[in-house]
């Protein structure tokens, strides 16, 4: 009797090669969702980190027990997985983004989209496995396949940031990355043409997955606008995503304010209060020296504010200003509300800016800075807890001068008093003399600073006199230093490169307010 010709399977070397397209394109997904959830809509916390790689990981294995259970059509089971990924990871991100600001539990959806995406993703591997066996050798398919699947993982971790985020955004990044699980889903209908059977059907669902997110990626500037409209209560005038942040400014009628990652760092009706706090009592204080301050040192500030303050004074004659972002530094320069702001600060002769890693830089960075001011943001995870170390301190007062003064931004002493007294903590032992001071800003409530000297000194009571102030006076300047009993000195460890007490403090208390 006749025989039916078995079915032409594609060359195995060819589907090793779309593994690696589908685990490059998985692993984006998962790196796109991390993201979204770390850095830009709930912070950089510890505990979410490490819970979205537990539960992406436990529901990758999940998805392999559950492939157990799938048997007949493997090569359409394949594609139709393939096309679901594409599908859920395509659509991620804009769905978070719509649900972070009309969702109370966004949690739970963040959530349900890890555990969805690495359950379709563990039962891709498997699929892929029984479709090649008896292709290859059991040992040989074993090898083969785990191996490009962790370079596909590489690949994706290394594209991600380096080049989809900053280039496109991420709301465009989870649009092509849906693209390319869905490009592969309809060229395997192709090569598993002879095993799918009814094959029209299965390619007329790759080209309705490929069309939605198309239409999607087409009108993603559009998406992207309309979603951080309903993140921000006032109208965006700029934004932009660097390798490093979302840089966002939105203006009110009050004037404009600078965001970093959906954090506020400044509001332009009030930052005239944080700015003169932050410079002025470190200028005062290298006053006793005999002579002005006249090399100073920022770290952080790129836009300019703290430069601002710096510049008044008429002894100074260099400032450097190092930090990380080119970007952040450009809008200080260009954007003209933020440099008239700032009074051309970051054009002046007197500046120099370096943009590079502060921890890094400060280890070749010339000695005898009369004044360094430190103005990085909130410690929320450990490469920013990092520049609050033992370490970096130490590093800090071998690079000032003998008389030299330093001012540190350390969060709110009321809100995060943990944090606040770490932060003192760890300066006093890495070999400061440390006087920790107050003041009252409107957008952010009470926030804290530190002072400090190489030896013993006396805060200054007095304001500067030959400098332009709008609230810093000499009762402002006393007051400061004096601290109330709901934020007085608590006991603390010191944050370690290796134990970073600080970011812990910093996670728990803020979580209360947010």
């Amino acid at each position: 009797m006749p025989t039916t010709p078995p079915a032409k399977r594609p060359p195995p070397a060819t589907l090793l090669y779309v593994n690696v397209v589908v685990v490059a394109t998985c692993g984006l997904v998962y790196e796109l969702l991390a993201a979204t959830m770390g850095s830009y809509l709930l912070g950089d916390s510890i505990m979410q980190f490490s819970l979205v790689i537990g539960l992406y990981l436990s529901a990758m294995g999940v998805g392999a027990w559950a492939s157990r259970h799938l048997d007949g059509n493997l090569a359409r089971r394949f594609i139709d997985v393939e096309l679901a990924v594409a599908l859920v990871g395509g659509l991620s991100a804009p769905i978070l983004f719509l649900a972070f600001a009309e969702v109370q539990r966004f949690q739970v959806v963040l959530l349900g989209f890890v555990f969805a995406i690495g359950t379709l993703v563990g039962l891709e591997l498997p699929l892929l496995m029984r479709i090649l066996q008896g292709e290859v050798a059991f040992k040989d398919l074993i090898s083969r396949v785990l191996s490009l699947d962790y370079a596909g993982a590489l690949l994706a971790s290394l594209l991600f940031p380096l080049v989809f985020v900053p280039e496109l955004g991420l709301l465009r990044t989870s649009l092509v990355i849906g693209l390319g699980n869905a490009a592969v889903g309809l060229w395997g209908t192709w090569l598993l043409a002879d095993q799918i059977g009814n094959v029209t059907w299965v390619r007329v669902r790759a080209v309705v997955v490929v069309g939605i997110l198309g239409v999607g990626l087409l009108f993603s500037t559009r998406l992207t606008e309309w979603s951080e409209d309903r993140l921000y209560a006032d109208e965006i005038v700029y934004a932009k995503t660097t390798p490093y942040q979302r840089i966002v400014v939105t203006r009110s009628p009050s004037g404009f304010q600078l965001f970093l990652n959906g954090n506020l760092q400044f509001a332009s009706a009030d930052e005239y209060r944080y700015h003169e706090a932050l410079v002025h009592p470190a200028m005062m204080a290298a006053h006793d020296a005999g002579r002005g301050p006249r090399r100073v040192l920022i770290l952080g500030g790129g836009d300019g504010l703290a430069a601002r303050e710096v510049l008044a004074h008429p002894s100074v004659e260099a400032v450097t200003l190092v930090d990380l972002d080119p970007a952040m530094t450009r809008l200080g320069q260009r954007f003209a509300p933020l440099a008239e702001l700032n009074r051309q600060a970051l054009n002046d002769p007197r500046v120099t800016i370096v943009n590079d890693d502060a921890m890094v830089w400060l280890g070749s960075a010339p000695s005898g800075w009369d004044v360094v001011i430190v103005d990085f943001p909130d410690p929320n995870g450990f490469g920013l807890g990092k520049l609050y170390t033992r370490h970096f301190y130490q590093l800090l007062a071998s690079r000032l001068a003998p008389d030299g003064a330093v001012a540190v931004q350390a969060t709110s002493p009321l809100f995060a008093r943990k944090s606040f007294w770490c932060i003192v903590q760890t300066m006093r032992s890495a070999g400061f003399t440390v006087a920790p001071y107050h003041v009252a800003v409107p957008s952010f409530g009470v926030w804290g600073f530190a002072l400090a000297r190489r030896k013993p000194f006396t805060p200054p009571t007095a304001a500067p006199a030959v400098v332009a102030r709008r609230f810093l006076d000499g009762e402002a300047m006393a007051a400061m230093f004096r601290f109330p009993a709901d934020m007085s000195e608590v006991e603390v460890e010191i944050n370690q490169l290796d134990n970073q007490m600080l970011v812990r403090y910093y996670e728990s208390e803020w979580r209360r307010w947010q």
